[in-house]
């Protein structure tokens, strides 16, 4: 391969036994690309063992493959043209090999889908459609092989293509040439056949130049998922790099930046690189780390951007492809996590549009999305997330949802949604309509108790205190003879569902068994406090319309810029650790709670 010359990586894909490895085989002969002689010893090989040669034993490299007659991973190889050189990925076809399809398929930038002329359309030719739909692979040609076997018959094409066409219509995908080709002898492959001189356009080398490459990655909108903040401390070394990897664009020291979903803004201050020279720009491709001017809280999963430049959407909902390959179907209603570049958050299937079937190439709607089945589905957030629509930047608008630890399925995201309704909403309406009360009202109980209820939660960073003043408040308001209770860490993790030992989504469901907990004690009248180090203002949100309508008090306690002021009731700032400063702090708590008309619940 020329590094001088222009490169293009194209995947081969198609159902199993239409011929992607003879058509990859043939190209590599027919374009003078194999090493000297390979051509003659796969031959005599094949001659010594009493075998008829075919061009897809040139592939044979891989030894499950040829133990097993079928192409399990991603074999690379490469052929040229006089206008470049082609990376080529030769896919399994098996459907059960679908997850190393979409591996090896997600570097190409082309793509050639094989359907055999004489099996015609199958399940598989429907499934690597939508996969090119999801991977958002724009250059693509259908083609049409074995048409020696129909006696290269133009009707037999032309009804493929036609049936072909309408279903790459349903899922938006438009290819630029259907192809009928021969492969295992040469037809169409790199010059016209005389065989089907009914066919007027190019041939599969032909095609292959006439695609066109994509703009370069840094010459789009600067991406950069964030992947962790390493905070240094030794030899005075005060620094703050935030660490990922440049999936789009370019930045510069100096430059504007802002972070998204969280929407705070800064400026680069540095570029970091390990164990190498100073940078003072960075391009996609590139994994680095940067500082910048002003110290702000920001965590792993927001997504670096250029002030300047057009912004990803935020929202917590949006309209999305999924593909589906799970043991289980893609359940309405259901909870998964969701990874978007380095974003890991718990994801509600809110509404299923239609159902792609690939055996009976209809749309159905119904509440689930079986296996190998492609849904257009509405999903939900906890809270908001960053991301691009596929047509714009695929790198951060493709994702995967998770479903007990394994990768279920796969999507593009098509649309963000914005509507006031929510899951959480809705499961607040259906749990308020359904609750049954008696004649005794919040009023009487706060006159027969000498307080109204309340759920308090002291939120902020690890070891500023915030379980010591929490007990100390609950004891404070017992002795004042209100009904009150702390409720612990390890209270909540006992109280919590234990249905997924997934960390993000077990917390999901803590915070949503918190919320509902809460609900019922102040429902009874009682103060509730609880105390929560990793927590930010969109969970704690969560946990005041669980809460609703009674009364939740959030007290931040230390500094934390992770909440705005209208996330919080009261700021807890002191410096000291003695009782004297948690005296300070639980007399004022004690004002808000129950004595101080200004706080009076």
């Amino acid at each position: 391969m020329d590094s001088q010359r222009e490169q293009m990586n194209v995947v081969i894909v198609g159902h199993v036994d239409h011929g992607k490895s003879t058509l990859v085989g043939r190209l590599l002969a027919d374009t003078g690309s194999l090493p000297e002689g390979k051509l003659e010893a796969v031959q005599a090989q094949c001659k010594r063992n009493a075998k008829p040669f075919e061009y897809a034993f040139l592939l044979d490299a891989l030894k499950d493959e040829q133990a097993q007659g079928i192409t399990i991973d991603t074999a690379r190889s490469f052929f040229k043209s006089q206008k470049r050189d082609y990376i080529i990925i030769d896919a399994p076809g098996h459907i059960e090999f679908l997850k190393n399809m979409i591996s090896g398929a997600a570097r190409a930038e082309a793509a050639l889908l094989l359907i055999d002329a004489h099996e015609g359309i199958k399940e598989n030719s429907r499934r690597h459609g939508y996969m090119m739909r999801f991977l958002g692979i724009k250059n693509i040609a259908v083609c049409v092989n074995k048409m020696d076997l129909v006696n290269y018959d133009q009707k037999v094409f032309e009804q493929i293509k036609s049936d072909y066409t309408k279903f790459l219509t349903e899922i938006d995908l438009k290819p630029q040439a259907f192809i009928p080709i021969a492969a295992f002898y040469g037809d169409n492959m790199i010059s016209p056949s005389p065989k089907m001189s009914w066919y007027k356009g190019g041939s599969v080398l032909d095609v292959l130049d006439g695609f066109e490459k994509a703009a370069p990655l840094d010459q789009q909108a600067f991406r950069m998922p964030v992947q962790d903040i390493y905070k240094f401390t030794e030899e005075g070394d005060e620094r703050r790099i935030v660490a990922g990897r440049v999936e789009t664009g370019t930045v510069k020291v100096g430059d504007h930046i802002v972070f998204l979903p969280s929407g705070k803004k800064n400026r680069i201050k540095s570029i970091e690189y390990f164990n190498g020279p100073i940078r003072t720009e960075a391009v996609a491709g590139q994994s680095i780390g940067f500082t910048y001017e002003t110290e702000i809280y920001i965590r792993p999963g927001e997504i670096l951007c250029k002030a300047d430049q057009k912004l990803p959407h935020v929202s917590n909902k949006f309209k999305a492809n999924v593909f589906w390959m799970g043991k289980q179907p893609l359940v309405k209603g259901k909870t998964y996590k969701l990874k978007i570049a380095t974003q890991q958050v718990p994801v509600i299937v809110s509404d299923i549009v239609h159902v792609l079937n690939a055996a009976e190439l209809a749309s159905s709607q119904k509440p689930h999305v079986d296996r190998h089945e492609v849904g257009e589905v509405i999903f939900e957030t906890l809270k908001p997330i960053a991301f691009d629509i596929i047509t714009d930047i695929a790198q951060t608008g493709r994702f995967v949802l998770v479903d007990n630890y394994e990768i279920a399925g796969g999507g593009i995201i098509l649309a963000p949604v914005f509507d006031n309704d929510s899951s959480l909403n809705q499961h607040i309406k259906n749990r308020d309509y359904g609750w049954e009360r008696s004649h005794i009202t919040p009023a009487l109980r706060a006159q027969k108790y000498q307080h109204k209820s309340a759920f308090i939660i002291l939120a902020g960073k690890i070891d500023t205190g915030k379980q010591r003043i929490a007990k100390a408040l609950e004891e404070a308001l017992f002795n004042l003879g209100k009904n009150v209770y702390f409720l612990g860490i390890s209270n909540r993790l006992v109280l919590a569902t234990h249905d997924s030992k997934d960390k993000t989504l077990g917390k999901y469901e803590a915070l949503l068994q918190l919320g509902e907990l809460a609900h019922l004690m102040t429902d009874a009248g009682l103060i509730l406090i609880t105390s929560i180090t990793d927590i930010d203002q969109d969970e704690l949100a969560m946990l005041k319309k669980l809460n609703s309508p009674n009364r939740t008090l959030v007290v931040s306690v230390g500094e934390d810029d992770r909440f705005n002021s209208e996330s919080i009731d009261l700021n807890l700032v002191e410096n000291e650790e003695s009782e004297v400063a948690v005296k300070k702090m639980v007399d004022l708590l004690v004002k808000a709670v129950v004595l101080d008309p200004e706080y009076e619940i």
